[in-house]
């Protein structure tokens, strides 16, 4: 018996990221980390940075996804991102000079620390993602 299916859509303002089917999809939004298979129930959420995981017939593709809104449908979902990325498209050079500044930020009370939480989290996503490959 054939495994069943999703659409998933994902677009960035600079492209469509990501257009196939896929038997389960892994995100995180503010509400905790999900997975969604096909027939799930209607939800629109916000999406926190992580890892994105799309389950394919031929195995799992990741990317690091930052912020953004997912909506979920029973036969599909879309997700408009902010930014996303694939493995390949990280600079982790980058990143890490991003991981440096952040946690100088931290160490100074006056920097504004919500934000500079936010900068270390998307840059270990990157590194962690970037040193799968």
């Amino acid at each position: 018996m054939a495994e069943k299916q999703m659409k998933v859509r994902i677009i960035s303002p600079e492209r469509v990221f990501y257009e196939g089917e896929v038997s389960m999809i892994e995100l995180n939004t503010t509400e905790g980390a999900i997975g969604v298979c096909p027939g799930h129930i209607p939800l629109t959420a916000i999406v926190e940075p992580g890892i994105l995981k799309l389950h394919e017939a031929g195995g799992v593709k990741e990317a690091a996804l930052m912020s953004g809104f997912v909506e979920i449908l029973p036969t599909q979902v879309r997700v408009l991102a902010e930014v996303v990325e694939w493995p390949e498209e990280i600079d982790v050079k980058r990143a890490e000079e991003a991981r440096i500044r952040a946690e100088r930020h931290l160490a100074d009370k006056n920097w504004d620390q919500a934000r500079a939480r936010a900068q270390l989290r998307r840059s270990l996503i990157r590194m962690q993602l970037a040193n799968r490959k």
